[in-house]
């Protein structure tokens, strides 16, 4: 029996909260997202509250970023595990409608102001536009968003102030609520993303399927409150 096909748990009153934790240049993270998004609409009754936690694969990268090919070739020294990878990810890819440019992303940034901007536009109430457009800018547009002026551009299409972004990124505004919330999931023992959290009950890691994470879901539903 598939996970849609099963009885839903009747849906709590007060909207599930769902964290995600991850980082925007991880590409399961992407593939997480989508297959978090296809979960929730297995469930059109669920009413959930889908929150980013920020966590960085490399917070030591320098705030200009390196070159994304030395880098990847540094930290995985066998080419065919690269390789192999790559080829799933793009495999995965393809099947959830995301486009996945891998071989040619030219810079591996630190992430920090990346999360900062999700962090002010999820005060604003736009963060899944930012969210979606920074993963899309860095994945399949090729472009550094570790550059607060491309943030900038992909903040004031979400409905950011593209000036006051600038000024914030400048003057390095949350960047220790960043990386303090970092050290916050790897305390928690977070070691690898995605990271998903439903209602703080069920946790899910790495990309699932959206069957199973209707499973996750269902099952946080059935969980009374601790």
């Amino acid at each position: 029996m598939n996970a849609s096909s099963q009885t839903t748990p009747p849906a709590p009153s007060a909207p599930m909260q769902i964290d995600f934790v991850a980082d925007v240049v991880c590409p399961w993270c992407y593939l997480g997202w989508e297959r978090l998004k296809k979960a929730l609409a297995l469930r059109p009754d669920v009413r959930a509250q889908v929150l980013w936690r920020p966590f960085q694969l490399d917070p030591m990268i320098p705030e200009q970023g390196v070159d994304r090919k030395a880098y990847m070739a540094n930290k995985f020294k066998d080419p065919e595990r690269i390789k192999a990878a790559t080829a799933a990810l793009q495999a995965g890819a393809l099947e959830d409608g995301v486009i996945l440019n891998l071989a040619d992303i030219p810079i591996s940034p630190n992430t920090n102001a990346a999360h900062r901007v999700i962090r002010w536009a999820q005060r604003a109430g736009c963060d899944i536009a930012v969210i979606e457009g920074i993963m899309k800018a860095y994945f399949t547009d090729l472009r550094d968003i570790g550059d607060p002026e491309v943030l900038a551009d992909i903040a004031d299409k979400a409905g950011l102030e593209r000036m006051a972004v600038l000024k914030m990124l400048s003057e390095d505004t949350d960047r220790d609520v960043i990386a303090n919330e970092h050290g916050i999931a790897v305390r928690a023992g977070i070691t690898g993303v995605p990271f998903t959290i439903f209602d703080g009950k069920v946790a899910a890691s790495g990309a699932e399927s959206p069957e199973r994470l209707v499973l996750a879901i269902d099952q946080a539903l059935a969980t009374p409150a601790a």
